[in-house]
């Protein structure tokens, strides 16, 4: 194992989990608000895709950091990341002066969901609760 990994993979998971837990925190303070934009964007039951982002940003964010079910965690904030990705930042369907920012935008979380899915292939690393827990 290099010497390495283990400070790296903390870290690799403290910089995506500061992207997730403060905007699950968001929504329980602006979660009608949050319910509203998400109407005006076309999300289909907006008031439980709402719920569902917060629980999942929150405790998938929060599982995360701490390394615990990182595996399962890793999973869920990807598959999120990309419908979310597909719903608010479809830079093929906006205004040609919204474009290039959506589309930054877009592939900014595409590449998040490849850190991710790093994260669900290779596990949290030794400086987290899977690894104390041997898995």
């Amino acid at each position: 194992m290099n010497a390495l990994q283990n400070p790296l993979s903390l870290i690799g998971r403290i910089l995506l989990a500061i992207l997730f837990v403060p905007a699950g925190f968001s929504k329980i303070g602006g979660f009608a608000g949050t319910v509203g934009y998400a109407t005006a964007m076309g999300l289909p039951a907006p008031t439980v895709g709402v719920a569902a982002a917060l629980v999942i940003e929150l405790f998938g964010g929060l599982a995360l950091l701490i390394g615990y079910r990182t595996r399962v965690a890793a999973i869920a904030l990807a598959v999120f990341t990309l419908v979310a990705s597909f719903f608010f930042h479809a830079y093929w369907a906006v205004p040609a002066e919204q474009q290039m920012v959506q589309q930054l935008m877009f592939f900014k979380n595409i590449a998040i969901v490849g850190g991710l899915l790093a994260f669900a292939a290779f596990g949290a690393g030794g400086f987290s609760l899977d690894a104390k827990r041997g898995q």
